[in-house]
């Protein structure tokens, strides 16, 4: 009798935050989490090094001064794929030696302060779209390669000073170390540290966001209006209005591209869009309103999961990143590539290939 109820001891189920469905008895680990936990490791650092290497072999792409900060979150995010091994190593039972509560405080840390510097950077893209619809004149005096260098900097500043108190013992940054019980049983959220975030960093983030773009679109429609407006009361000058729209609606459907614009827009969308359940349950579970594991677990991977969406969306959006991707890939399918070059341009292109992006 004693050496059985050792025995149901031993093969206790250890802490799952998806409980005893994801455990495996066999493999002696929460294998749902750790599938869907190594799947976004994967895809995340995947493909932000591919949005890293396009950006450098497509000079195309560095025309927009957003690319420093597309490059930002790129960055980024690889570094959140780099540091979700973290959790997995410690579910596939590799990380038994170090400190839990050190692993899953730093963890949790990092993980909070790099998808800040994305959503500040998300921000930043706005208010710099922004300027150069509304002063397209004095745009180049104002956003100047120092100027952005120093943003970009103190962006990554800002977000390392922000969730820092935390370390201090007010509040909790997140629920990314939650695979880690220790941070779900005893670190627990703080309301007034969870209102400083939202005051300091997701309000503002937002609502600078929103403002933008919804100014610039805002001009964009009212610059059309008035085009279609000139355009049927004077339908007999024809010539006139289309030099007359090239010059007014420069600002919108050629600034510097209508399309990168709306490239932007999508990712600053989908952003808002996976982390808005995560913000949500931040703000719920601070308060004392609500709060379940699983519900933690689905909603902090959820946001986590958007570090893999920019290179999904400039794929498919972005004709100048798609030229780059193939130009990235052209070693490995030479035949292809060389077909449609040849039915596109019979005539020999003078050899202007970058060195560095044919390794």
């Amino acid at each position: 009798m004693n050496s059985s109820s050792d025995a149901n001891q031993t093969i206790s189920p250890p802490f799952c935050l998806l409980g005893a469905v994801g455990y495996s008895r066999s493999l002696d680990t929460c294998v749902l989490e750790v599938v869907v936990i190594l799947f976004l490791t994967v895809l995340i650092i995947a493909g932000n090094l591919v949005v890293i290497f396009v950006f450098h072999c497509a000079p195309l792409l560095h025309h927009h001064t957003t690319s420093h900060f597309i490059q930002t979150m790129a960055y980024a995010d690889l570094l959140v794929g780099v540091s979700c091994l973290v959790p997995s190593l410690s579910l596939l039972h590799y990380l038994r030696g170090l400190n839990e509560e050190l692993t899953c405080k730093a963890f949790g840390y990092m993980v909070s302060v790099l998808k800040s510097v994305s959503m500040a950077s998300l921000a930043c893209i706005s208010v710099d779209r922004y300027i150069a619809i509304t002063r397209p004149l004095s745009y180049a005096t104002l956003v100047t390669p120092c100027r952005l260098r120093v943003c970009i900097v103190l962006v990554w500043v800002y977000s390392a000073l922000i969730f820092l108190p935390s370390f201090f013992g007010w509040g909790k940054p997140g629920y990314h170390g939650d695979i880690f019980q220790w941070c779900a049983d005893s670190w627990k959220t703080n309301p007034g540290f969870s209102t400083f975030i939202l005051a300091l960093l997701y309000a503002p983030a937002a609502l600078t966001v929103c403002f933008t773009y919804g100014s610039i679109f805002r001009i964009c429609r009212q610059h059309t209006r008035e085009i279609t407006q000139r355009h049927a009361r004077f339908s007999s000058q024809t010539d006139g209005d289309k030099s007359e729209r090239g010059e007014r609606g420069e600002r919108c459907e050629g600034w510097p591209d209508k399309r990168y614009a709306m490239v932007l827009f999508r990712i600053t969308s989908v952003f808002y869009v996976l982390w808005m359940p995560y913000i949500l349950y931040f703000l719920l579970e601070s308060a004392g309103l609500y709060h379940h594991k699983v519900a933690s677990f689905l909603t902090t991977w959820l946001a986590i999961s958007n570090s893999f969406c920019n290179c999904l969306i400039y794929s498919l959006s972005n004709s100048v990143f798609r030229k780059g991707l193939g130009r990235l890939f052209s070693p490995l399918f030479p035949s292809c590539l060389g077909c449609v070059d040849a039915k596109k341009a019979p005539v020999p292109v003078s050899p202007r290939s970058d060195a560095r992006c044919q390794v």
